[in-house]
């Protein structure tokens, strides 16, 4: 669950730490007070897009922290996967900062992270229903992951959805297949000499790398002969002095004679005599060195090398990706020569994996169906709850062509009033009643998930009265086994949580500023009556807000 939110310069909010507890919280407050802002938070620790335009007015960064303990196996099982380091006490701490200039900064546990893992993560840590997803609703396109999360169909979709990909592969693999006899002589005959450039050029990988090597020292032949005469002449010697193995040879000599009176001299004329051989050593080797400049070689060299580069612009910059364009080469031709015989293969797979594909479609819409019966009747009778005893709602099934999800078109048609045939929910449902019916399929199918926290982001909108209190007490029935935050300006569900936060602002000079505060249970009283009349509390409604939070 969601154990504590740190909001850092977001917009209004200059700094607020928000502990959160398990069950039914509200958050409210005045129109404007930043209640959304808390939203656009949570939004950023689970990797949605932000904009600098959140970072706080004078300030160059912004961040969000998030704690969330008592994290399932499943869950933890990720952070391995995705090599985050783990809590002793299993606590996730996702951080992220939003900077005026320059990419945003996400960690998990202390480690750096990108966004896409906070993408993956957020899922399975928090779901916020919005009233933007009330209006994904009217988009039939939803519907089908609806009935696939309640009939937890997941796994049979992935498993069509892979053989879906791999029929379309052969498909695009055949339609490639499809070139008029003209246009194969052509890209025939341009195979052909590409593989034959290629092939005359006899590339090896590593050539370039040691033919400029080579290259370098037949630029330098002038400076290297020069080094090595002087080496030689520095240890050999020349007509006017004796060089250094002459000297070390006659120090070594003197060496022993001493050491023949002198004991302690036999390590220091064994050293000489050593060095003397490995110099010695040295100079054989320096006399077998071949310094001869040969014009023609570096020819051959610059030739060489200008091939390769010629090769390399126009096939790849490396020999790997020459060799590599040519092995592709030599597979088109051989795809162009084989046509038939390469067609007859993927027609025959193709239609091994159109069968496959067919069958797993099939299932997915035997069970769609099986499932879609037991969801309606689970979401009609939450609704009768949620004071629309008399909706009608069923889920229309289509047949199609196959796609990625499937062979079926599904969208969900209510009829508000009786007698009044279903309809499709754009040509039906007020603001209130997509409300009403997204938080009751949100409440059929929130056992098949295994997130901890449920955010419901002014699910009231467009309800009042009995309807209002029948909303809150759903939402207090969800909570008995989930988080549950809710921000709301209706006084009947207010009344029926189990904590409380107030979101205020005020302004200090020329800033404004927002505060979360938790209320007890006189400060609940006062915003609870604060809500049913308005700024101007009376002891009246003091009343009935005790009344209210009393009896819940």
């Amino acid at each position: 669950m969601l154990a504590q939110l740190f909001i850092n310069n977001i917009a209004v909010i200059e700094r607020a730490s928000i502990d959160l507890e398990k069950g039914f919280t509200v958050l409210t407050g005045e129109t404007g007070a930043g209640k959304s802002i808390i939203i656009d938070a949570i939004h950023a620790i689970l990797g949605e897009r932000t904009s600098k335009e959140l970072v706080r007015t004078g300030a160059q960064t912004a961040s969000v922290s998030a704690l969330f303990t008592e994290l399932d196996p499943e869950l933890l099982a990720m952070l391995d996967q995705l090599s985050i380091p783990r809590e002793e006490d299993g606590s996730l701490l996702v951080q992220r900062d939003i900077r005026l200039e320059g990419r945003s900064h996400c960690k998990l546990n202390g480690a750096p992270a990108t966004v896409s893992m906070l993408k993956q993560l957020g899922p399975r840590l928090v779901t916020i229903h919005g009233q933007h997803e009330s209006y994904e609703l009217l988009s039939p396109d939803v519907h089908i992951t609806y009935l696939d999360s309640f009939g937890e169909l997941e796994e049979l979709l992935q498993t069509y959805q892979a053989a879906y990909r791999a029929l379309r592969k052969t498909q695009r693999e055949l339609e490639a297949l499809q070139t008029d006899e003209g246009e194969k002589a052509r890209l025939s005959d341009l195979l052909h000499y590409q593989i034959d450039e290629i092939e005359a050029a006899n590339v090896q990988v590593g050539e370039r790398e040691e033919l400029e090597s080579q290259r370098e020292i037949l630029r330098n032949h002038e400076k290297i002969a020069a080094g090595v005469a002087f080496l030689r002449n520095m240890l050999s010697g020349d007509e006017e002095r004796e060089g250094v193995l002459a000297e070390l040879s006659q120090a070594s000599t003197e060496a022993v004679r001493v050491a023949s009176y002198f004991p302690e001299l036999e390590d220091i004329s064994q050293k000489l005599q050593e060095a003397g051989f490995l110099l010695e050593d040295v100079d054989s080797i320096l006399r077998t060195l071949s310094i001869d400049f040969d014009p023609a070689l570096q020819e051959t060299i610059e030739e060489r090398l200008d091939l390769l580069y010629k090769l390399g612009r126009k096939y790849g910059g490396s020999e790997e990706k020459i060799l590599e364009f040519l092995e592709t080469c030599r597979n088109r031709l051989h795809q162009i020569e084989f046509a038939d015989e390469e067609r007859e293969r993927l027609e025959h797979q193709y239609e091994t994996q159109k069968k496959q594909a067919i069958s797993l479609a099939k299932q997915l819409s035997e069970k769609r169906r099986e499932a879609s019966g037991s969801f309606m009747r689970q979401v009609k009778q939450e609704l009768s709850f949620l004071n629309m005893p008399g909706v009608t709602l069923e889920a229309e099934i289509q047949r199609v062509p196959l796609y990625s999800m499937g062979c079926d078109k599904i969208q969900f048609l209510v009829s508000a009033n009786k007698g009044e045939p279903p309809k499709p929910l754009s040509k039906i449902a007020s603001g209130g009643e997509l409300s009403r019916i997204m938080l009751a399929i949100k409440t059929v199918l929130t056992g098949k998930d295994k997130v901890d926290t449920l955010i419901f982001d002014e699910v009231d909108t467009g309800i009042s009265g009995a309807a209002a209190n029948k909303v809150g007490q759903k939402l207090k029935q969800v909570s008995r086994n989930r988080q549950v935050l809710c921000i709301t300006h209706l006084a009947q569900i207010a009344a029926l949580a189990d904590h409380q936060l107030l979101i205020s602002k005020h302004v200090e000079g020329e800033r404004t500023f927002t505060q979360v505060q938790e209320l007890d249970f006189e400060g609940r009283k006062r915003e609870v009556a604060r809500i049913i009349g308005g700024e101007q509390v009376t002891d009246l409604q003091l009343q009935m807000a005790e009344e209210m939070l009393k009896s819940s």
